[in-house]
């Protein structure tokens, strides 16, 4: 049993956040539909448990964020809570906003975007590895719109995942984007029907743990840090990944399967 599963389960995993596994697969559903998954500080604590959980657990190499609603991914921050003056408890110490955009997680998330993912709803898919979107999906950052900013990540992490000028006139008009502009500008990865949404991030999921998942999580580990680092600062962490992932199981399984041209049989350690 994992640190994490000892810990006091919170109430919200199983009704705010749905959680299960298929195989190597985390699935892990925002499930407030009736208040189109807005972040409350119940689902934020759920949610920081989850992600917890799943990064403790070694039987897991990949996780898809979704939701049980089909029109909308998140709506960003409960503004009920925050009328109430409860807005501090939408983010976590460990996981920062929605106990998500924040978390130190090694594994790669996709997230599996149905409807309009606007305001916090975007920070969390900015905050994932990967997005599948339905391709009538809307992606936005309309805070400037009611006097706000984006700070959970999405003033700075768009500018990161699309052009600059693209960036720039979103986060000043506060205006959204459409499915297919979204995927022009590398913000999303694959646009499928919204009946699709799952079965494809299902399938991006199981083309990842084809692969090694200590040789995934290292070298997703110096991507992240592309924006942060030099060129030789990031050399170096290559070659550290490198040396970690060498003194795996793994690391003499690939080759030895590839000379024998059979699928290989990770061990994930």
């Amino acid at each position: 049993m994992t640190e994490t599963q000892i810990e006091k389960r919170p109430n919200g995993v199983g009704t705010l956040i749905q959680y299960e596994r298929e195989g190597n697969i985390a699935i892990v559903t925002l499930n407030r539909p009736e208040k189109r998954n807005a972040v409350s500080p119940e689902l934020a604590e759920a949610l920081d448990w989850v992600v917890k959980d799943v990064e403790a657990d070694d039987d897991i190499w990949v996780a898809i964020l979704t939701s049980s609603n089909d029109k909308t991914f998140c709506a960003g921050a409960d503004l009920k809570a925050i009328s109430e003056g409860k807005g501090h408890l939408l983010s976590t110490k460990d996981g920062g906003f929605a106990g998500y955009v924040s978390s130190p997680r090694k594994k790669p998330w996709i997230a599996a975007v149905k409807g309009s993912a606007l305001a916090g709803g975007m920070e969390l898919a900015l905050a994932s590895d990967m997005v599948v979107a339905d391709d009538a999906a809307r992606f936005g950052l309309p805070e400037v719109k009611r006097s706000l900013v984006a700070a959970a990540g999405g003033v700075h992490r768009l500018a990161r995942r699309i052009p600059q000028a693209i960036a720039m006139e979103m986060v000043a008009t506060g205006d959204p984007i459409d499915a297919k502009t979204a995927l022009q500008h590398g913000l999303v990865n694959r646009l499928v029907p919204l009946d699709k949404v799952m079965d494809e991030a299902m399938s991006l999921a199981k083309q990842i743990t084809a692969n090694a998942p200590i040789a995934v999580r290292e070298s997703l580990a110096v991507t992240r840090q592309a924006f942060d680092a030099t060129d030789a600062e990031l050399m170096n962490a290559g070659q550290h990944a490198f040396g970690r992932v060498a003194q795996t199981e793994d690391m003499r399984e690939g080759p030895m399967a590839f000379l024998q041209k059979r699928a290989p049989v990770w061990k994930g350690r």
